[in-house]
């Protein structure tokens, strides 16, 4: 084993779990032998065995084995299968924490370099998922910023004649076909090892969002000589259809909190145990049989929610934004992101000049402006703001002040018109005050243009459309929407690291409005994925795909407060039923915490 270094944390990892689970994949040790690269390539048919109701017939309510916590069985009890038919959800492929499941044909083949004939990556194809490119040429995993697709971003190395594959930037998924969720923090460890004609696979699957411990299961796969593995062929927006027809547009399905007839229809049929049924990590241990049968089992936990019950909270560490070093990432065509100097921005660039939308909160304004120089030494002639928040307009003056517009922009102390600055009318109401008041920003960062409803702009041979959404976040929120390259900025109606801030003439119908409208403009490339591209608020390059995971995470959340409140319930009431559970350690945070979301909403949605 000292010959192969890397083989210790695999050994490291196995000792961490108990001895009952090590005994189960022993296997995946006696495998290794020699320090070896073993060919995988060619055509791989699934074989599956105890496991097949699990692949084929999983009923909603059965969470059996699936290490769940109180957050994942949540979520995975309020799904609804409508969901898969509604517009934006017909062309989702597996997601990979999934895919391998199968049952299909796979595909290994190696790419090459051509001159050296190194391993440079494997081409793994098939398993009803998309295609998946595994690196072999120590590469590093891209920026948390980067975009997450359902296939990942996947790097293997070899520990002896085990093909190790890890893999990152995975979008919001599931682990089995009835809602048991996967958050988009999760990440995946996957073994291959090969046993003549025989392929095992042995997947670790880690969320600290859904889960309490790693999720482990095996796939077994047996070399097929006349089978092709099939690319599964095109899903775009052409080939979707209305397949429940009569729904308003935004509908998301769901089952509300004690309206789960679904959870008592499994449990009737199967009469597995109520507390079994729902999965957790005690679950899946063979010991637990024993509780069963003594009636041993605990089943406070599985109470359902409602007014005065609370739960100690099961939350994993949030990953906080902090002010640092500008990062930048090109998103697609000539919009680039700038993150790091407070909420997001976007830069388009050009021969005309350069165009920001948001300037960040101002403290670190050397850094955007070195930032923006590396990708454009042109003026900057437009800025565009999509709220009256600090932390997207803070830079406006210095940065205003710096550009340089053809004509209508503030005078600067060099003397000329620096960058006109546009943004809908009410932030200039707000940014600025009556007389004898203290104003938010210097005169110097008001904008200069303000609009109703919508601006169009054209800079770099791109047209540029601004969107009003009334009574979002705030009463001043404005999209962007780059025609050409195909990205909009979103404002702070859309963010990964929050749940929806709610301020200034907000309302949580406005912000759902907003969400939808992104949803209208945005058009998939390929299997929900790709084609135009979403800057957040805060948080990383996204798509349709995960506006419609948060949309509906928002959604869900209006429905259970808007019940609660036709019920007679209190502020503190809803707040003790929790109505955001599965959600808050993915998005409580310390400037906007969950309390603070709830009682929005509560307020919002009480207003006549």
């Amino acid at each position: 084993m000292s010959g192969c270094p890397r083989f210790s944390r695999l050994v490291g990892s196995f000792m961490s779990i108990s001895a009952t689970r090590r005994l189960s994949i022993t296997v995946l040790l006696t495998a290794v032998s020699a320090c070896a690269q073993i060919d995988l390539g060619g055509e791989w048919a699934a074989t599956f065995f105890e496991d097949l109701p699990h692949r084929g017939g999983v009923q909603l309510g059965d969470y059996t084995g699936l290490p769940l916590n109180e957050g994942g069985w949540r979520k995975a009890q309020s799904w609804d299968e409508s969901a898969r038919s509604t517009f934006e959800r017909q062309c989702i492929p597996h997601v990979v924490t999934y895919a391998m499941r199968g049952p299909a044909n796979i595909r290994f083949s190696k790419i090459v370099d051509p001159i050296s004939g190194e391993l440079q990556a494997y081409s793994l194809l098939g398993s009803y998922g998309r295609p998946r490119t595994i690196w072999m040429d120590g590469r590093e995993h891209p920026s948390p910023l980067a975009p997450h697709t359902w296939a990942g971003f996947s790097t293997g190395h070899w520990e002896r004649n085990m093909l190790v594959v890890e893999t990152t930037h995975i979008k919001t998924g599931w682990l089995l076909r009835n809602g048991a969720p996967t958050s988009d923090l999760a990440t995946m460890t996957e073994y291959y090892t090969r046993y003549g004609n025989y392929l095992l696979l042995v997947t670790f699957i880690n969320d600290p969002v859904y889960l309490d411990e790693p999720f482990i299961r095996s796939s077994n796969f047996v070399l097929s000589l006349t089978t092709n593995a099939d690319a599964w062929g095109h899903c775009g927006p052409a080939q979707i259809i209305d397949e429940l027809g009569g729904r308003p547009a935004g509908w998301v399905p769901h089952y509300l909190p004690g309206q789960t007839p679904h959870i008592e229809e499994f449990l009737k049929k199967s009469g597995v145990p109520a507390a079994a049924a729902r999965g957790g990590a005690a679950t899946t241990y063979p010991e637990y049989m024993m509780k069963i049968e003594k009636g041993e089992l605990d089943t406070r936990v599985f109470v359902p929610i409602a007014p005065g019950k609370s739960f100690d909270r099961v939350v994993s560490p949030q990953t906080t934004e902090t002010i640092g070093d500008v990062q930048i990432l090109q998103v697609q065509g000539n919009v680039y992101l700038l993150s790091g100097a407070g909420a997001n921005m976007a830069v388009q660039v050009g021969e005309d000049g350069v165009l920001l939308v948001d300037t960040g909160n101002g403290k670190f304004n050397g850094q955007v402006l070195a930032a923006i120089r590396t990708l454009s030494k042109k003026p900057i002639r437009f800025i565009v703001d999509t709220s009256a928040d600090t932390d997207h307009l803070g830079g406006n003056e210095t940065l205003a002040a710096a550009g340089k517009a053809a004509g209508g922009g503030r005078a600067t102390d060099s003397g000329g018109p620096g960058a006109m600055v546009f943004a809908q009318q009410t932030v200039l109401a707000a940014v600025s005050a009556p007389t004898g008041q203290k104003a938010l920003l210097p005169v110097g960062g008001w904008p200069t243009e303000s609009y109703p409803e919508s601006k169009e702009l054209f800079l770099n041979d791109e047209a540029i459309q601004l969107f009003h959404v009334p009574a979002a976040h705030s009463d001043g929120d404005s999209l962007a929407f780059f025609r050409r390259s195909d990205v909009v900025v979103s404002g702070e109606i859309f963010s990964t690291m929050s749940y929806p801030v709610i301020d200034r003439g907000g309302s949580i119908n406005g912000v759902i409005a907003g969400l939808n409208r992104i949803i209208e403009i945005t058009i998939p490339k390929d299997w929900q994925e790709g084609g135009t591209m979403v800057i957040p608020a805060h948080g990383r390059i996204c798509d349709e795909a995960d506006v419609v995971e948060y949309r509906d995470m928002v959604t869900i959340i209006r429905d259970r407060i808007q019940d609660m409140l036709q019920k007679g319930m209190t502020l503190d009431q809803v707040k003790a039923a929790r109505p955001t559970l599965e959600y808050d350690s993915r998005y409580d945070n310390d400037a906007w915490t969950t309390s603070m979301f709830i009682e929005a909403v509560y307020r919002s949605l009480s207003k006549k």
